[in-house]
């Protein structure tokens, strides 16, 4: 690839490759400004492999075959001439992700105890228990908050934000609810990487040595953003996160599905179109779920193939709440 490099290179003006430059030394640790280059093929490319995906190859994935493999990262304003220029397309390589895809991000079928997170004190039930982990028979469609009470059922939040964020530390949850308004979210564990929900930021807990560790890899978390298609998560950390959403899953499957993501990697986790067709979801012998919230656990994964059957036993997880989508 070095004689296909050089002859982009050459095709860049200077201002470009000292953002290239900068983008590269950073390993995208900021979030940084579109990198424009000439569509078409790139001069001594064997590939012909288009700019984009010739820098993501060369500075991130050097397995990388064809441009489909990407997916444009929402801060981005390249994709289709964002620059006004259709002649031009963003190629810088800290813009993109790889998508996840069940072959490659091993998905895992598992039964998970119900309702999750928020829903967890139903009308009628009589166990008492307070956490993520309450169960109950009766009251269908109406959700309440372990926490305070009150009704956090999408559909009667209207407030104006599309989505709520709870952290978590095995089953107690940590600080406040961070509501969402902007198109999306960094979640992430220390400053300075940017803005956003700074986990560091929550009022400091007991926390034992196994949540300790799991906090000191989350890192630069993940990036959450609210698209046409749906919910996207991007992996921006240096270790996997696992998710699961009512949408996750294969049409016909009555469990829950968890997907790991990789670094580097985006997924759909949450998809508006199916969401709407399914309605109120229901596991068979654990009632009723939430079916517009999604479980996010960073570094653990959960489920049959581990020795956490829940997400209540990873030491730290995310839960996203989502608002009645327009």
């Amino acid at each position: 690839l070095k004689l296909a490099a050089h002859a982009l290179f050459k095709k860049l003006k200077d201002k470009e490759l000292e953002l290239l430059v900068q983008v590269v030394e950073s390993q995208g640790a900021w979030e940084s400004g579109c990198i424009w280059a000439p569509r078409g093929d790139t001069r001594g490319a064997k590939q012909g492999l288009p700019p984009q995906v010739l820098l993501c190859r060369v500075f991130r994935w050097p397995d990388l075959r064809q441009s489909h493999e990407l997916k444009h990262l929402c801060y981005c304003t390249g994709d289709w001439g964002g620059c006004g220029d259709l002649a031009a397309l963003c190629c810088n390589p800290h813009h993109f992700s790889r998508l996840a895809v069940p072959g490659e991000c091993w998905w895992q079928h598992q039964r998970s105890l119900c309702p999750p997170m928020f829903s967890s004190l139903l009308p009628g039930n009589s166990s008492g228990l307070q956490g993520p982990l309450g169960g109950g028979g009766g009251g269908r469609g109406r959700l309440y908050s372990p926490l305070s009470g009150t009704s956090l059922s999408w559909r009667t939040i209207t407030d104006g934000c599309w989505c709520k964020l709870a952290y978590w530390e095995h089953r107690t949850r940590v600080g406040r609810l961070y509501a969402v308004y902007e198109a999306s979210v960094s979640v992430f564990c220390e400053l300075p990487w940017g803005s956003g929900f700074c986990l560091a930021q929550l009022p400091a807990a007991h926390r034992s040595y196994a949540v300790q560790r799991a906090r000191g890899k989350i890192g630069r978390g993940l990036l959450l953003s609210r698209e046409p298609s749906g919910i996207w998560a991007y992996n921006r950390s240096e270790h996997p996160i696992f998710v699961s959403s009512p949408t996750l899953g294969p049409p016909g499957v009555c469990r829950l599905t968890v997907l790991k993501v990789l670094p580097g990697y985006s997924a759909k986790v949450f998809d508006y179109e199916w969401a709407g067709v399914k309605g109120d979801w229901w596991l068979p012998g654990e009632g009723p779920c939430d079916p517009h919230s999604i479980r996010i656990s960073f570094a653990k994964g959960w489920g049959p193939c581990y020795s956490r059957q829940f997400i209540t036993s990873c030491p730290c997880w995310l839960e996203v709440l989502l608002n009645q989508l327009q």
